[in-house]
């Protein structure tokens, strides 16, 4: 007996092998081929064979600050959207591994038993009631085995079912990084604009400092009869306008410095932070050739992915036009016997297996709106993936320029600052001298005020779009 059932479970390996390569070739056929990408001309009025490319370089190597480079540190580690990622993550991971459980059957432990009576005399037999015995017959079964429900995937609609959630899982992969290079982005740029608040906070006040002895200055000449009031209170009044604005200054840092602590998942609180004259600003930046920029950015591999998820769904729905082949419930193996007394002997023993073929007929309908819905999502997908490679070259084209044109104005503006220094010495001269008038002396001040600060707003710009250009092109994700 025991040679009876090795020959016979071999034959229903053989025949289970057979049939897996037979009807591999049934499956429908469609291999998974990424959309073409015109990345010429992706850049505006940039024609670069260089593939060197900022992209490249660690975070850690591209932002040396070391206040910042603690700071996003830690927000790598504690920031809310990171730990939420994390936990999208685990539930594609687990979406993938219970689509690919489909390919194997359902098996359980089955116990079960089944007691049955009924009247043993026919109760249309004539005879008197109490002659009749209710109930008198009845039978127990017993069983205890192994269940199991198997669909073949003969189409390969769960195959096609397990690639797409494989691309829904790289999806969240992806996403992880996206959030990590524009959180290392985000940080870098606030940390950027406090440090340019800290620097306009300084320039304001050594501007007030400035403006006070020149208060001091015409209060004298009046009193020599050389000014009048009116001027006096009119340099006043000057000196209060950028008195007035250092309340608002310190209440912007403040807020960035609260708006970091949220990033970083901390209470809010102070930054430690260096400051804005440590931070160089380089000359030049390596943006390497469009089609890198495309193989890195986590947006653009997103949608990509979409993209692939859709295009597996829709063969999957090609698929369900065919027959379904499957093992039903009811296919058990195990024991059986209306006794339990000696269960376990071989003669008890009990096999049913309960195929099924079904051919979609009357749901036609219903399949043929799921592969339109399944295209129309898929060309969707397409559309938006070429959306976003049309977005990301003009995202890099504005910040390349912004940087540029930037760059430009810095050695205007350094002499527009000597400039200015120079009128307020000459004019303070010769307000003394009694050769210029007061308003000259207001005019000057102001103007060196306020290109100092739009010399920090420079910088500032020229700051923030390297860190938006290493984001742009898909740095930080290492």
């Amino acid at each position: 007996m025991r040679t009876m059932t090795k020959k016979y479970t071999k034959g229903v390996i053989l025949l289970g092998v057979v049939l897996s390569i037979g009807f591999s070739s049934c499956q429908v056929v469609n291999k998974y081929k990424a959309p073409e990408i015109d990345s010429d001309a992706l850049y505006r009025d940039v024609y670069n064979t260089d593939t060197t490319s900022i992209a490249n370089i660690p975070w850690r190597e591209y932002f040396t600050d070391p206040a910042l480079q603690a700071l996003i540190d830690e927000a790598l580690n504690n920031n809310y959207d990171m730990l939420i990622v994390a936990e999208r993550i685990k539930q594609a991971e687990a979406a993938l591994g219970m689509a690919r459980a489909a390919y194997f059957p359902n098996v359980a432990l089955a116990g079960s038993v089944s007691h049955d009576r009924a009247s043993a005399v026919d109760p249309l037999t004539k005879m008197p009631q109490a002659e009749r015995k209710t109930l008198g017959y009845h039978s127990t079964t017993y069983s205890l085995g192994i269940a199991a429900t198997w669909e073949l995937d003969v189409w390969g609609k769960l195959n096609r079912q397990s690639r797409a959630k494989f691309a829904d899982m790289l999806n969240s992969y992806a996403g992880r990084n996206l959030i990590q290079t524009s959180l290392i982005s985000n940080i870098a740029n606030t940390y950027y604009a406090l440090l340019a608040l800290d620097q306009q906070l300084a320039i304001t006040n050594d501007m007030i400092s400035l403006m006070e002895e020149s208060v001091i200055t015409m209060e004298a000449l009046m009193e020599a009869g050389m000014q009048n009031g009116a001027a006096v209170e009119q340099i006043k009044a000057t000196l209060y306008s950028a008195q007035v604005s250092i309340p608002d200054l310190d209440m912007n840092i403040r807020q960035l410095e609260n708006s970091l602590c949220l990033m970083l998942g901390r209470k809010p609180g102070s930054i430690a932070r260096t400051s804005l004259e440590n931070q160089i600003v380089p000359t030049q930046l390596a943006y390497g050739v469009p089609f890198q920029m495309l193989a890195k950015r986590p947006d653009v591999r997103q949608a990509e992915l979409s993209f692939r998820s859709a295009f597996e769904l829709t063969n999957a729905a090609q698929a369900s036009f065919y027959p379904t082949i499957s093992l039903n419930t009811g296919s058990f193996i195990g024991y059986g016997s209306t006794t339990l007394s000696k269960f376990f002997r071989p003669e008890n023993l009990a096999a049913s297996i309960i195929g099924g073929l079904t051919q979609p007929i009357f749901a036609r309908k219903q399949l043929i709106t799921q592969l339109k819905v399944a295209k129309a999502e898929q060309q969707a997908a397409l559309l938006t993936f070429e959306k976003t490679v049309l977005a990301a070259g003009k995202e890099v084209s504005d910040i390349m320029y912004t940087y540029e044109s930037s760059l430009k104005k810095n050695g205007t503006r350094d002499k527009q600052v000597e400039s200015l220094t120079n009128a307020v010495y000459f004019t303070k001269e010769l307000l003394n001298a009694g050769e210029a008038n007061y308003l000259e002396v207001i005019n000057a001040q102001q103007s060196l005020l306020q290109a100092r600060l739009n010399q920090v707003s420079d910088k500032l710009q020229q700051l923030q779009a390297t860190s938006d250009l290493y984001r742009a092109l898909g740095g930080g994700t290492e």
